[in-house]
C-alpha cells in the first residue's frame, strides 16, 4: 500500500468525522480563548485524520496540554519546524487553518538520503490525502545553517517537538535557534519540547544518546536571544532512567532493542521530556 493509500485510508469513520468537525466549528465561531481552543483541540483530537498509532502517543505527549502552555490559537501564525512525519501537524494545521496560518519547516530535501527522500514523500502524501484539512498548509524548507525558511518576523508562534539532539549531532542548534528567533514577531513565542538529560551527567556536545541536560538547552536558546517565560511538567516521566544501552531510542515507540526486555519499556513508556516556552523580547 503506498503512503497516500494509507492515509486515504483513514477517511472511514465519517459519523466520528462529521461529529468532530462540528464541535471544531462551534469552538472556532467564538472568541479564541484558552477555553474555546481546548474545546477545539478536543474535537480535532477525536478526528479521523490522526490514525491509531499516532492515538496511542498520546497518553505519553499530552498534545493538547502541551499547545495550550504554549499559547497557541486559531489565529496563530505558527512554524511547527521539522515536523515530519506530522504527528503534530494533524493536530496544529487542522486548529489554524480558517484563522491562522500553519507552516511546516521540514528538513532540507538530500537527494543522496533514502531516508530524507522518504520521509519527504511520506509527509507530502499525508498532506495530499487529506485537502480538506492540510490544503493551507504552506510547506517550506528549515535549513539549520542560517537561511530563512519564513521572512523575519513573520510568524506568532515557533514550535518543535524532539529535534534539538538532531541538530546538535550536526553542530547547527545555534545556528537553527537563530533561524528560529529571526522568523518570530517581536514578543512571539517558541514552543520546545525535548528528552531531558541527567543533569548529574555532563552533556554531551552531540547528544548521542538523544538526551539534552534542561540548563544546557535553555543556556543555548538564551544565547541566541530569546528569553525562558515558563516550563511545565506535562511531559515529565520520572520512570525514565535515561541509561540505556542504545540511548533514548530504547524507549516507545522505537524499541530499538527489539523483543529484547520489551515489556520492561513498555511499562516505563516514552522519554522524560523538558516542556519550555521562550519569547523574543519586544524592543
Amino acid at each position: 500500500m503506498s503512503a497516500k493509500q494509507r492515509w486515504s485510508a483513514a477517511l472511514t469513520g465519517k459519523a466520528l468525522a462529521a461529529t468532530a468537525a462540528a464541535a471544531l466549528a462551534a469552538a472556532c465561531a467564538s472568541s479564541s480563548s484558552r477555553l474555546s481552543t481546548a474545546d477545539a483541540l478536543t474535537a480535532i483530537l477525536a478526528g479521523d485524520q490522526r490514525p491509531p498509532e499516532e492515538r496511542v502517543r498520546d497518553v505519553y505527549r499530552h498534545p493538547k496540554d502541551t499547545l495550550l502552555f504554549f499559547g497557541i490559537r486559531p489565529e496563530t501564525r505558527v512554524l511547527e519546524v521539522w515536523p515530519e512525519p506530522g504527528w503534530y501537524t494533524a493536530v496544529i494545521a487542522p486548529l489554524v487553518r480558517d484563522k491562522g496560518k500553519y507552516f511546516a519547516g521540514v528538513i532540507a530535501a538530500d537527494p543522496s538520503s533514502k531516508y530524507i527522500t522518504h520521509r519527504l514523500e511520506e509527509y507530502q502524501a499525508r498532506l495530499a490525502a487529506r485537502p480538506d484539512l492540510y490544503d493551507r498548509v504552506a510547506v517550506v524548507t528549515f535549513a539549520p545553517d542560517g537561511a530563512d525558511a519564513v521572512p523575519p518576523g513573520s510568524v506568532d508562534m515557533v514550535l518543535t517537538f524532539r529535534n534539538i539532539h538532531n541538530w546538535m549531532a550536526r553542530d547547527q542548534a545555534a545556528q537553527a535557534f537563530r533561524s528560529m528567533y529571526r522568523a518570530l514577531k517581536p514578543g512571539g513565542v517558541l514552543g520546545v519540547v525535548e528528552h531531558r538529560g541527567n543533569p548529574a551527567v555532563p552533556q554531551d556536545p552531540k547528544a548521542k544518546s538523544g538526551y539534552v541536560n534542561e540548563d544546557y538547552a535553555i543556556k543555548l536558546i538564551e544565547e541566541q536571544g530569546f528569553r525562558l517565560v515558563a516550563k511545565s511538567g506535562v511531559n515529565d516521566n520520572p520512570k525514565d532512567t535515561k541509561d540505556y544501552e542504545q540511548g533514548v531510542w530504547t524507549l516507545p515507540p522505537t524499541y530499538r532493542l527489539g523483543a529484547k526486555d520489551r515489556e520492561k519499556y513498555a511499562a516505563i513508556g516514552e522519554s522524560d521530556r523538558f516542556t519550555l516556552r521562550f519569547v523574543k523580547p519586544a524592543r
